[in-house]
């Protein structure tokens, strides 16, 4: 953990109001076309293949109001896998701050929703999955090692 050093302006404002804005149009894509436009991710170790893309609904812990993140995947069974990464940022993203707060979610594959309850796993479920996460996507592994915090993996079920 926290071994390397991340990219220079990583957390600088302009990189979280870019990410910020793509998120924004990849959730309004994504909708419109039923996954077909931004269901997979082809940036970094995923180019040029692609990682399969969810939209996650959360409540917003201090709004009320529903935010919708789209996000890498693993489907274990009936389960959704999630890496709360935010790209190795020192902070969680909000989206897993709203799912400590209110675990029912809703999660989108193509066009099909369904409502789920989102936990962290547990040390040995995240033993289990980190492996296979990082075989679909290894940038997991260097954002792990670019913050000092223990990237949550949360099951959705």
């Amino acid at each position: 953990m926290g071994t390397e050093t991340a990219p220079k302006g990583l957390d600088s404002k302009a990189t979280v109001s870019i990410i910020k804005w793509m998120s924004r149009f990849n959730v309004a894509a994504y909708r419109a076309t039923g996954g077909r436009i931004g269901g997979k991710w082809r940036v970094g170790s995923a180019f040029p293949w692609g990682i399969p893309v969810c939209l996650v609904t959360t409540i917003g812990r201090k709004t009320g109001q529903p935010r919708t993140a789209p996000l890498l995947f693993l489907e274990d069974g009936d389960k959704v896998i999630l890496v709360a990464s935010q790209g190795g940022l020192p902070k969680h993203p909000l989206w897993f701050r709203n799912i400590q707060a209110n675990p029912e979610v809703t999660v989108q594959i193509k066009s099909r929703i369904r409502t789920m309850r989102a936990r962290v796993a547990n040390d040995e479920e995240r033993a289990a999955y980190w492996p296979r996460l990082t075989a679909m996507y290894p940038d997991f592994d260097n954002y792990q090692s670019w913050t000092d915090r223990v990237i949550p993996v949360v099951v959705c079920e």
